[in-house]
């Protein structure tokens, strides 16, 4: 009945025309004509599209025929779903291919387009349900201020209907995760057109509850988060890393929305979000979770609290946000009893989370000396201030409902594990760099840079508003000025008139100068724990770096003493090591964490992403008796001597040198064994000619029964050294060539118990494969697993040429450690002399007599 047969051409107005023709003839669509229908619309749409760009009068006979109005008498008469697809598409390819102004004007500006956003399609096909949400997000990108007002409907002036808006956000919250992100960038389309009428309509009481189920729903991905974070931590691996990281990507998204959706400059939007992100967010879910003693209805954990809070002020961009974030830090676990206990939806806790905080508690690693407390230094107070401050602090210790969501963050760093240590300094370091903070918030918190602080009082001096120039640039200054108790007080009192929030912990007239001591003094203590990892000591020194520029003398004396104590114990670990697996690499290893972390305390940010404390930690490469171990806890201890090296040069007001202070080699002794045997390289292969002068006859099998005969030689060389198998040259009498060489360090040489003639020796990796990410993956798995200890029993003649070469190989390997110990022995020394930090740091003299006022039991 229906042919597709004709001489016209395809892309002519004569084609349009019949093809518009037929379609008026069509009266009910079943499936006898369903495939002609079908074929006419997509066509319809193809020549309008390309009259758009080529030819007015194609969208002229468009218009003039209404087949707009075709389109949706052939979804009126037919119940057939792919002609309701086909529909959804052909509008969707014209409005998304319209280049003409005119043409989406056109389109806009009658009803048929509101009719087809309302029609009741029937969406339990989820095929259906994604065209039509790809028809809505092709009409929101051709949304301009001219545009949208054709698809809204007003009285008196005010917007009160838009069908686009308000069917999109009916699908917000869709299964489907495709569905939900256009959702999103259909909302975000409305938002930046700038509509005024538009913008009072998104933002009104009727529709502000999208904004209020959309954290809610925020929410419930947070929880779903913490849900992983607890499972991959029983079950760590591949599989759960890649679902924390898929979960984090879409909070991340989400949060970016809220920002998109605040820079979109909607009046009243980023109060709205403030108010849900505040009320259904951080009060009741994150900041209680955040305590060191969990109150009931606590819902997840520490570490996800961490996270989140990290990202909300990185990615959301508020500043009344921000600072109710920061200020709402001063407050106790006791006041948030009241807003923990309206729960959301009745969600409820979906694992015990007291088994994460009460390490706090159980954790015996911590300073003894600083057991339940931080050191906090303070000068110029009068007696009855300190004594406030201090009685304050004391009828507060041990009472975990009365401890400052601040003060469990340092908490945190001074007795928290790994992972509570990195997520804590991760706060404290993005509340540094969020700029949205008010810098007096930043100073009340204890975390105000010092040149920051300088150039305030700069600014105050040369205005005439601060204090006396000469406080411009002196330690004793206090910024606990009015500028500083009125915003954050200000902020405190709009916790409590619009939240209901109050603050009982908060201490009025505190100098900032004691929670700015309490940070210092929780830095130190983290520098000096021996159970953290080296990449959390790197980030505690970059927060350090930042409060304390160079030449500061912010160090007191019992600072100092603390960190010369650790500084000593990291070199006599570090000695350890030089007389262990690894010395051959050792001074090329700290030469390169040396630069890595120089870069890391003076980079803009910390090196650690805070997504990181949410992964399970990798699994260890190997056991503790295989050399790989040894190399890997080698690493560790470099790491960790190479911050307090500088921390040590830190507080002395020095600046750090890009290198190392190393010693240079020397000449090469004549009567070593290297020079004897004529090497001159300090890497020999196979195939080098040697001198065999002092080397001895021996056998070994490297396949079973098929033993070799060699001359065994260890030499060592600068801060190398190598177990050599040659063959004699037969030409050339005491001279042969290499054929197997392996490293001498960390062969551990044992003679047989039984056979007094065998020697056995361990052979571990030339290298180590750390560095190498196509060696070494996060759980231990891919090619550094081929890198295993070898094993040689080498067979000598008689017992003696067996002990002359265990003897050799002791003689080489102790010269070896030996070249290594005097390379590094400026760095080892260096200001040995001034072990008296009260004597060889005068400018922290004042620092050091000040009173020492304990804290909450942290």
């Amino acid at each position: 009945m229906w042919s597709f047969w004709r001489s016209r051409d395809r892309f002519s107005l004569e084609e349009l025309r019949y093809l518009t023709d037929q379609l008026k003839k069509v009266q009910i669509v079943n499936e006898v004509n369903k495939n002609f229908v079908i074929e006419a619309l997509r066509s319809i749409a193809e020549l309008v599209t390309y009259g758009d760009q080529h030819d007015p009068t194609f969208f002229e006979f468009f218009m003039e025929k209404q087949v707009m109005g075709e389109f949706v008498r052939m979804l009126k008469i037919s119940r057939i779903l792919s002609v309701a697809l086909q529909v959804l598409q052909t509008m969707s390819i014209m409005i998304q291919n319209f280049k003409s102004e005119h043409a989406i004007y056109y389109i806009f500006s009658n009803e048929h387009i509101n009719y087809l956003i309302t029609y009741s399609f029937d969406f339990r096909s989820e095929e259906l349900l994604s065209y039509y949400i790809s028809f809505l997000r092709a009409i929101s990108g051709k949304l301009n201020k001219n545009t949208i007002s054709l698809l809204v409907k007003t009285q008196n002036d005010e917007v009160i209907s838009f069908p686009l808006y308000i069917e999109a956000i009916r699908y917000a919250f869709h299964e489907e995760n495709m569905v939900r992100i256009a959702v999103r960038a259909l909302t975000l389309n409305v938002y930046h057109v700038g509509d005024e009428g538009v913008n009072r309509y998104v933002t009104s009481t009727s529709l502000a509850e999208y904004f209020s189920d959309l954290i809610k729903y925020f929410r419930k991905l947070c929880i779903a988060l913490d849900g992983l974070v607890f499972e991959a931590a029983k079950n760590p691996g591949p599989e759960s890393t890649s679902s924390i990281l898929s979960a984090v990507d879409e909070i991340e998204d989400y949060l970016y929305y809220f920002s998109d959706a605040i820079s979109a400059g909607v009046p009243n939007l980023a109060t709205l979000i403030t108010n849900n992100v505040l009320q259904l967010l951080v009060f009741p879910l994150l900041l209680p979770s955040l305590a060191v003693e969990p109150t009931y209805g606590t819902q997840i954990g520490a570490t996800t609290s961490l996270y989140l809070l990290c990202c909300i002020l990185r990615i959301v961009k508020i500043k009344d946000l921000a600072n109710s974030i920061a200020a709402a830090l001063f407050c106790c676990p006791s006041d948030f009893v009241q807003i923990i206990e309206a729960k959301p939806n009745g969600i409820t806790s979906n694992h015990n989370l007291l088994s994460e905080n009460e390490q706090l508690e159980n954790d015996g690693t911590g300073d003894k000396e600083n057991n339940g407390s931080l050191r906090i230094s303070v000068e110029n107070l009068s007696s009855s201030h300190i004594h406030a401050v201090e009685d304050s602090y004391l009828q507060q210790r041990g009472v975990g409902p009365r401890f400052a969501f601040r003060e469990a963050l340092l908490s945190y760093i001074v007795h928290g594990d790994d992972i509570q240590v990195l997520g804590s300094l991760s706060v404290l370091a993005t509340l540094l760099q969020t700029k949205e903070l008010d810098e007096s918030m930043l100073d009340a918190l204890g975390i105000l840079p010092q040149r920051k602080q300088h150039k305030k009082l700069l600014l105050q001096a040369l205005v005439g508003e601060g204090p006396d120039e000469e406080q411009l640039f002196s330690s004793k200054c206090s910024s606990m000025k009015d500028g500083v108790i009125s915003v954050l007080d200000s902020y405190l009192q709009n916790l409590k008139d619009q939240y209901g929030l109050s603050c009982s912990c908060r201490e009025v007239g505190v100098s900032p100068r004691v929670y700015r001591f309490q940070v210092l003094d929780a830095l130190v203590s983290l520098f000096c724990r021996s159970n953290i990892s080296a990449e959390s000591l790197w980030d505690g020194g970059w927060l350090l770096r930042q409060l304390l520029p160079y030449s500061e003398a912010e160090f007191n004396s019992h600072h100092l003493k603390s960190l010369k104590v650790s500084y000593k114990n990291c070199i006599d670990s570090l000695l350890q090591e030089v007389r262990g697996v690894w010395p051959d690499l050792l001074i090329a290893i700290l030469t390169d964490e040396w630069k890595k972390c120089k870069k890391a305390i003076e980079s803009s940010s910390p090196q650690k992403d805070p997504k990181s404390i949410l992964l399970p930690p990798p699994k260890c490469t190997s056991d503790g008796e295989s050399s790989l171990f040894a190399g890997e806890r080698l690493c560790t201890k470099v790491k960790v001597f190479v911050l307090h090296h500088q921390l040590q040069i830190f507080s002395e007001g020095g600046a750090l040198p890009d290198q190392p202070p190393v010693v240079s080699s020397i000449d090469l002794p004549s009567n070593s064994r290297a020079a004897i045997a004529g090497l001159d390289v300090l890497h020999p292969k196979p195939g080098t000619e040697i001198n065999l002068v002092g080397a001895v006859p021996c056998r070994i099998a490297f396949e079973r029964g098929k033993e070799r005969h060699f001359f065994f030689l260890a030499v060592s060389k600068e801060t190398s050294g190598w177990l050599l198998l040659a063959e004699e040259l037969p030409l050339k009498q005491q001279h042969g060539v290499i054929r197997v060489a392996a490293p001498l360090a960390g062969s551990s040489p044992r003679i047989d118990d039984k056979h007094a003639k065998w020697l056995h020796l361990r052979i571990r990796p030339s290298t180590l494969p750390f560095g190498d990410p196509t060696k070494f993956d996060s759980f231990g798995k891919g090619r550094a697993k081929s890198l295993v200890d070898g094993r040689w029993t080498l067979a000598f003649r008689d017992e003696e040429s067996c002990k002359s070469s265990y003897s050799m190989i002791l003689e080489e390997m102790n010269l070896l450690s030996n070249e290594v110990e005097r390379r590094l022995k400026p760095l080892l020394e260096f200001d040995r002399s001034a072990d008296d930090p009260d004597s060889s740091h005068p400018p922290s003299e004042a620092l050091s007599s000040t009173s020492a006022l304990p804290t909450d039991s942290l």
